[in-house]
């Protein structure tokens, strides 16, 4: 499968990889004590993480946890969540979205990471305002 240029999202590093099936799947990349997008849901797709190195913190449903390398976590549709990175070393992640779809908010809303400044740049009060302008239209209904 063929990847696509990796983009900083929101302080997070997600590199899409193109798939035949009907899912979204991206590998992603947290440095040390960056949070997360802001609490959401998804009324169509069904979320998975898999952390592969480090650890993240997740909160779902007003639920803390922790998920460390090599444990995976599912969102359901519908299910309010964030996700961060509050240790103090870096973590990578497996995300998957099904149906396909949400892709496109990565793509769109991302800094290429060819940018000497992209993760400051995804994380600048311009582009968090596109953010929360914009979530809805890929399925990311903010709840602050």
């Amino acid at each position: 499968m063929e990847t696509t240029k990796s983009k900083w999202v929101l302080g997070h590093k997600v590199t899409p990889y193109d798939t035949t099936g009907d899912y979204d799947l991206m590998m992603g990349e947290t440095p040390a004590k960056v949070p997360g997008p802001p609490p959401h849901l998804h009324q169509s797709f069904k979320e998975v993480f898999l952390v592969v190195e480090g650890e993240m913190d997740f909160i779902v449903d007003g639920e803390a946890k922790k998920i460390s390398a090599g444990e995976s976590i599912d969102i359901p549709p519908n299910t309010l969540h964030t996700f961060g990175n509050n240790s103090d070393k870096p973590c990578k992640w497996i995300n998957i979205h099904s149906p396909k779809g949400f892709r496109e908010f990565f793509e769109s809303l991302g800094v290429e990471e060819s940018d000497p400044e992209a993760q400051q740049k995804s994380v600048a009060q311009e582009t968090i305002q596109k953010v929360l302008q914009t979530a809805a239209d890929y399925d990311m209904i903010i709840k602050l």
